[in-house]
């Protein structure tokens, strides 16, 4: 039995008033996530390729500590984007598994509202806030 994959009408919005993950809605998720990964994985292209083509003998040493600087900080932003990439992975593996936009830890529904702010969300809003205070917790007794 093959999956036949909804077409989405042009400028569609998931909806209350549909079933909660219904074939279209997880559609514009998964498309969501996909062109999401896309763009990342392009920027990250490009931040080495600009590393790669940067001259690396600068004049004086405090350009070359500026351009070290840059560099850093270009590093940081690939290995966030890496992490962020590797997350979307995870969450299309949810989503062709059938969990995606349930609470990982509660099984509620996540909601339409948090997801489309945050599509890589594995959390309902209590388990979140639930995770963060125990992250609080665990920061203040060190």
């Amino acid at each position: 039995m093959t999956k036949t994959t909804p077409k989405l009408p042009k400028g569609y919005k998931p909806s209350e008033d549909e079933e909660y993950m219904s074939p279209r809605q997880l559609e514009y998720f998964r498309q969501k996530l996909t062109v999401w990964r896309d763009e990342l994985v392009e920027e990250s292209r490009e931040t080495i390729s600009n590393l790669q083509t940067e001259v690396r003998d600068v004049g004086d040493e405090a350009e070359r500590a500026t351009r070290e600087t840059e560099n850093s900080l270009e590093l940081r932003t690939r290995d966030r984007y890496r992490k962020l990439i590797n997350k979307i992975n995870k969450t299309l593996v949810r989503l062709d598994e059938g969990d995606y936009g349930y609470c990982e830890e509660t099984g509620e529904e996540i909601g339409l509202q948090r997801l489309e702010a945050r599509p890589i969300a594995t959390l309902c809003l209590d388990a979140q806030e639930r995770w963060e205070i125990r992250q609080k917790q665990m920061g203040d007794s060190r």
